[in-house]
């Protein structure tokens, strides 16, 4: 959809014929109207599986995450078995990864990007609203920073504890809770 209202901003610059402006309002009002109805169809198949809809729940209990950041980890989750943490972090590209050659050679760390970019796309966001909202990841956010990392590290860390604090979640089955200071 992105594509297509580039497209529209690009014939107001242009002076491309109506018809073909109008041609591609009509694609753009198409997507929103496919994507409204996907979003229900996935509203609907959650609601109609009580382990889905009380999984969601759970998730929606944490801080940062909302309904379409709870849809992606419950996709996340229930497409692979993971049986600690650490793993759905790496499958999802998380994991820090050092570049490091004999003696001479040592690159800053940088994170793997092996999983699924839009689901770290939408982890980064959910990451922001947390290191203001979730006091576990604003705790890990402020002592990082306060250790002089950059800004995107600490980030990166939080999107990291993010997954890690949803595993724990869907696993014991219980609500957020934050831990105890």
């Amino acid at each position: 959809m992105r594509r297509e209202l580039n497209r529209i901003e690009k014939t107001t610059i242009t002076g491309v014929p109506t018809a073909v402006r109008e041609s591609l309002e009509k694609s753009v009002s198409f997507l929103k109207e496919e994507k409204a109805r996907l979003e229900k169809t996935i509203r609907e198949h959650i609601d109609q599986h009580p382990t889905l809809k009380q999984d969601r729940h759970l998730l929606e209990s944490i801080p940062a995450v909302g309904p379409k950041t709870a849809w992606r980890m419950l996709t996340l989750f229930r497409a692979r078995t993971f049986t600690r943490a650490p793993q759905a972090a790496a499958y999802v590209g998380l994991v820090p990864i050092e570049h490091q050659s004999g003696t001479s050679v040592l690159k800053r760390p940088r994170l793997s990007k092996a999983g699924d970019a839009r689901l770290r796309a939408a982890l980064y966001m959910a990451a922001v609203v947390a290191t203001q909202y979730n006091p576990d990841i604003r705790r890990l956010y402020q002592r990082l920073i306060a250790r002089g990392k950059t800004k995107m590290s600490p980030l990166r860390a939080a999107m990291r504890k993010l997954v890690h604090i949803c595993f724990g979640v869907l696993k014991h089955q219980r609500p957020y809770q934050p831990q105890s200071v």
